[in-house]
């Protein structure tokens, strides 16, 4: 069972992890609608570990953020299917009743569905039942890493407009890599191929870089099972400035990396030059992520080298370039605004409103 005190330990990071969550599926939503409407008409968002309805500060737990949210949409109040399961009956009887007690709750016209259930067969079955060719965005939030595995992940996000989101506790994941009592857990989150050479070479490295090889190995594993794009989040744990876990996006489209990515970079406590560290830290440390952020002028460099004698459009240069790199959209505006300026770019329009590059700028980098 789930340790209940993590709902009042983490709440910082807990309300941060809501807020991406939320933020990104009524984003995710606006794409989807149009298209879902002319299929199914519904779109449909599931969490497999919902947990209790409010924190103990009282804060909204993420289920609260998205029903209150799609009562306020008139698309998303007729469209929006739910499910929300915990093994915990005590949250899951929390969470019922933070439903219910919601103002105009019955203007959903898909009644929330909550269950008390282990990940597992009869919650496949039920998954079935409702994202059978409809849009899904899939929540897994597990507190250690049990129910959390490589098949799971391909299955959610095999259907059309399907992402998921999930919680990878890195504290409990570090240890559980060379623990033998689990390796059937890691074999099936990272592949049993992987845990074989991750186990050696683990033991050399410094905590530093252990972390580093861990977070891109399961990126890599996810890319494997069709995880096209994937991005993740760290959060520190305020008191010993440690990494406590991630959060972690994976999805087939392109247009929902993008869009978390500028999610996820905003929630980002440490910034270097205005590029994002993709981690929240409660109490921020002077020095910057582990993960290596390059300036804005290495990102300059950067789209002279690769796209010399080439004309793109501002949106298709972020596109080609931004996938495993820690910069946002608007890292990419700012680098473009300075290298027009050096005359270094020829652009199309070249008269603007100040300051401004907009997705359908032409660029013509020069030739080398």
């Amino acid at each position: 069972m789930a340790d209940s005190s993590f709902f009042d330990e983490l709440r910082d990071n807990s309300l941060v992890k809501a807020e991406i969550v939320a933020q990104y599926f009524w984003a995710w939503a606006k794409v989807i609608i149009k298209t879902a409407k002319k299929g199914s008409n519904k779109i449909a968002y599931i969490d497999l570990f919902s947990g209790p309805g409010r924190y103990q500060d009282g804060s909204k737990s993420t289920p609260l953020l998205i029903l209150e949210r799609a009562i306020a949409d008139p698309d998303m109040s007729q469209m929006l299917v739910t499910l929300f399961n915990d093994k915990n009956s005590n949250h899951t009887q929390s969470l019922k009743q933070a439903i219910a007690s919601i103002p105009d709750i019955g203007r959903l016209r898909h009644e929330p569905i909550v269950l008390n259930k282990e990940v597992g067969e009869e919650i496949f079955q039920a998954i079935q039942q409702i994202n059978n060719n409809v849009p899904t965005l899939f929540f897994v939030d597990p507190w250690g890493y049990k129910g959390l595995s490589l098949k799971l992940i391909r299955s959610l996000i095999k259907g059309w407009g399907c992402d998921c989101i999930f919680f990878f506790n890195y504290n409990k994941i570090n240890p559980g890599l060379n623990n033998p009592k689990v390796k059937e857990h890691m074999n099936s989150l990272f592949g049993q191929e992987r845990v074989n050479v991750l186990q050696p070479e683990l033991k050399l490295m410094s905590p530093e870089q252990r972390e580093l090889t861990i977070v891109n190995a399961i990126c890599k594993a996810l890319e494997e099972v069709g995880g096209s794009h994937v991005q993740d989040f760290c959060f520190k744990n305020a008191k010993a400035n440690r990494t406590s876990h991630y959060l972690i996006f994976v999805s087939k489209s392109r247009i929902g990396h993008s869009i978390i990515k500028d999610i996820m970079g905003r929630k980002s406590s440490i910034f270097d030059q205005g590029v994002p560290s993709f981690e929240y830290n409660p109490a921020p440390a002077i020095q910057l992520s582990l993960f290596d952020i390059k300036p804005p002028d290495e990102l300059e460099n950067m789209l002279l080298d690769e796209f010399a004698g080439k004309t793109l459009t501002m949106l298709e240069v972020y596109n080609q370039h931004h996938v495993g790199k820690r910069y946002i959209k608007k890292n990419y505006k700012q680098a473009l605004l300075k290298l027009e300026a050096e005359g270094k770019i020829i652009t199309n329009p070249s008269k603007r409103t100040e300051n401004t590059f907009g997705d359908s700028v032409e660029i013509t980098f020069l030739p080398k």
